[in-house]
C-alpha cells in the first residue's frame, strides 16, 4: 500500500468511531424514544438516523444504498420508521443526540479551539469530496452545516464516512460480489467472526448459498476460509475503496494532515475509551 493510500485508510479508522457514536450512545436511544421509536433493539433508530438524509426512502432504496443488509431485514423497519417520525424530525433529533453524546463524553471540551480547528480542516476535505453517484454522501453533504464546531466535525466525518462507503459498495459491485457474498468473503479473510455478520439479517441458508457460489468461483474453500484468489480479490476491493476515497484529501498539505490527525486522535481516544462502541464490527477496522 502506498503512503497516500495508507493515510486515507488511517483517516477512515480515525473518523469512523466519531461518526458511529450516534448509533450506540445512550443519548441517541433517549432521543429515539422521544420520537416514538422502540429502543429494545438498536435497529429502528439505526435505520432512521442513517436513512433520514435520503428523505422518506423506501425499503428498496435503503437496501441498495446500505448494501450489506438483507432486504427482508430492511423491510421490517423501512418504510415503517417514517410513520413514527418524518425525516426532518429525525434529522433534528439526530443532531440533538450527537450534541448530547459528545457533551457527555467531552464536557466543556466541545467548545474548545481544538474542535473548531478540527472542524475547519475536516470541512475543507468534505467540501472537496465529489459526491456524484454516491447517494449517502450526497444526501449528507446537502444538509446545512451546523454552527457548533463539534456538530460540524461530526457532520464532516459523516459525509466522508458515507463518501468512502459509497465507493466501497461500487468496488464490491465491480468485483462481482452481491451483498451477502460481500459479507461471506469478508468473514473469510478474518475481518470479523461470521456471527458478527448475523446482524445484517441474512438467513443461514442464504449465507451457505453465498458461500457455495464463492467456492464455485474459487474464492473460498470448503471450510469457508478464503483461498489465495479470495484474499487477492478482497485486497483489490479495499485498494479500490482507498483509491476512491483519496481525492478529497489532496486539499490538505502535510502540515494540515498531521494537525488533523493530532486533533482527531484526542477525540478518538475518548470515544473508543467510552466502551460504547462494539470491539468487533462488520467494517473490519483494524483487520483490513
Amino acid at each position: 500500500m502506498s503512503d497516500e493510500l495508507g493515510f486515507v485508510r488511517r483517516m477512515w479508522h480515525l473518523l469512523e468511531p466519531l461518526h458511529a457514536l450516534v448509533y450506540y450512545a445512550p443519548e441517541s436511544f433517549e432521543e429515539a424514544a422521544a420520537l416514538g421509536y422502540a429502543t429494545d433493539e438498536r435497529w429502528p433508530s439505526y435505520f432512521a438516523w442513517r436513512a433520514a438524509p435520503l428523505g422518506e426512502a423506501g425499503a428498496d432504496r435503503v437496501a441498495s444504498t446500505f448494501h450489506s443488509f438483507s432486504p427482508a431485514m430492511v423491510g421490517r423497519y423501512v418504510p415503517a420508521v417514517w410513520s413514527v417520525a418524518a425525516p426532518d424530525a429525525v434529522l433534528e433529533a439526530r443532531t440533538r443526540a450527537v450534541d448530547r453524546a459528545y457533551r457527555a463524553l467531552l464536557g466543556d471540551g466541545v467548545g474548545g479551539e481544538g474542535f473548531a480547528e478540527a472542524s475547519a480542516l475536516a470541512w475543507r476535505v468534505a467540501e472537496a469530496a465529489d459526491v456524484t453517484g454516491r447517494p449517502l454522501a450526497a444526501a449528507n453533504a446537502a444538509l446545512a452545516r451546523p454552527e457548533a464546531p463539534h456538530l460540524a466535525l461530526w457532520q464532516a466525518a459523516t459525509v466522508l464516512r458515507e463518501h468512502r462507503g459509497d465507493g466501497h459498495v461500487a468496488a464490491l459491485v465491480e468485483a462481482g460480489l452481491d451483498p451477502v457474498e460481500s459479507l461471506v468473503s469478508f468473514a473469510a479473510v478474518g475481518a470479523a467472526r461470521p456471527q458478527v455478520f448475523e446482524s445484517r439479517g441474512w438467513t443461514a441458508d442464504e449465507w451457505e448459498a453465498a458461500r457455495g457460489r464463492l467456492e464455485e468461483r474459487g474464492l473460498v474453500g470448503p471450510d469457508g476460509s478464503a483461498t489465495v484468489a479470495g484474499r487477492a480479490l478482497r485486497a483489490e476491493v479495499e485498494r479500490r475503496t482507498d483509491e476512491s476515497a483519496a481525492a478529497p484529501w489532496s486539499v490538505l498539505g502535510d502540515a494540515d494532515r498531521e494537525r488533523l490527525v493530532e486533533l482527531l486522535g484526542e477525540v478518538w481516544l475518548e470515544v473508543i475509551g467510552s466502551g460504547l462502541l462494539p470491539s468487533e464490527t462488520t467494517l473490519g477496522i483494524g483487520k483490513v
